[in-house]
């Protein structure tokens, strides 16, 4: 049994990962504003992250083996994490994004077209710290979102004081109507209607993971592993937009119609006219094991046709 705490774990993926850490036998805490209660058998301790005089004295002296932060968006958050959980934790897991190597929000290394992105294209030690920039802007957060995840990295990687690793997931699909981007509801929704699919014309192909892969994954990285820094996470076999739609097409038996969209005209989800499809290859070094997108895709599309007819009735 180890002792781990999960900053956020209200929802969705976090939601499943308290939900496994607990059946697998751990102690686990959850640390967030209180807006929805852990399951029996949680500690909650309800604070604010980004006050740091609570966070600390919610904490207590309280220590971990681990924490698993699914909420850190920012710098100045990560900063206050490092200081808050530096005695208290030995390993610090926080969930990234496959955003920190889109080439629209920065200028990165250069990767050959076609190939799998690895995790050394964004080096977390190196990158540029910005503390002063308006992070506490709801509106600017927004819009730097993929530039937050790679300053955060950065802000644990160099003052942490524990064993960091951050987990750079995939796009997340699964969960029926539990699934808080919507965009398989978005597909289903709209070849259901028989509506435009705005599309690229060389449309790239990216990568997903499902969220019950995901919730094992950040698990695993938690308490059964010991590797440090950035990790992508994604199942194996890249997809482009189409292909996703030809999976969510034959499910519903409608034929998809699509719109071929102008250069930096605004497309569908998941069409993309810029390359950044990671590569999950040192994740399976550790020894951690994908399953194929396809294998999983066509039950995640069931699930959210059947969410949305439960909506519609």
């Amino acid at each position: 049994m180890q002792r781990i705490c999960v900053i956020g774990g209200s929802r969705y993926v976090g939601k499943l990962l308290v939900q496994r850490l607990l059946a697998a036998g751990h102690q686990v805490t959850v640390i967030n504003r209180g807006s929805t209660p852990p399951p029996p058998g949680v500690e909650h301790l309800v604070a604010d992250r980004d006050d740091e005089t609570a966070l600390t004295a919610a904490l207590g002296s309280r220590t971990f083996d681990a924490v698993v932060d699914q909420v850190c968006y920012t710098p100045v958050q990560a900063a206050i994490a490092a200081r808050a959980f530096r005695a208290r934790t030995a390993r610090y897991v926080m969930t990234s994004t496959i955003e920190v190597y889109d080439p629209a929000t920065a200028a990165l290394p250069a990767v050959p077209h076609g190939t799998p992105v690895p995790e050394d294209v964004v080096d977390p030690a190196a990158w540029l710290v910005r503390m002063d920039l308006p992070w506490h802007d709801a509106t600017y957060l927004e819009s730097h979102y993929a530039e937050g995840k790679r300053q955060a990295e950065a802000v644990l990687t160099r003052e942490g004081g524990f064993a960091f690793a951050s987990v750079r997931s995939a796009h997340v699909l699964g969960g029926g109507a539990r699934e808080f981007t919507g965009r398989l509801a978005h597909y289903t929704g709209r070849i259901g209607r028989g509506a435009e699919i705005a599309v690229h014309a060389g449309a790239l192909p990216t990568v997903f993971i499902h969220h019950e892969e995901l919730a094992d994954l950040l698990l695993w990285a938690a308490v059964a592993t010991e590797f440090t820094g950035p990790l992508n996470a994604c199942s194996d076999e890249l997809l482009d937009v189409r292909g996703l739609v030809a999976v969510i097409a034959a499910r519903t038996g409608r034929e998809p119609v699509y719109r071929t969209v102008a250069a930096g005209e605004a497309a569908s989800p998941f069409s993309f006219d810029r390359h950044y499809a990671m590569s999950n290859a040192r994740a399976k070094d550790l020894g951690f094991a994908f399953s194929r997108t396809t294998d999983w895709l066509p039950g995640a599309v069931a699930e959210a046709l059947d969410a949305s007819t439960a909506q519609a009735a």
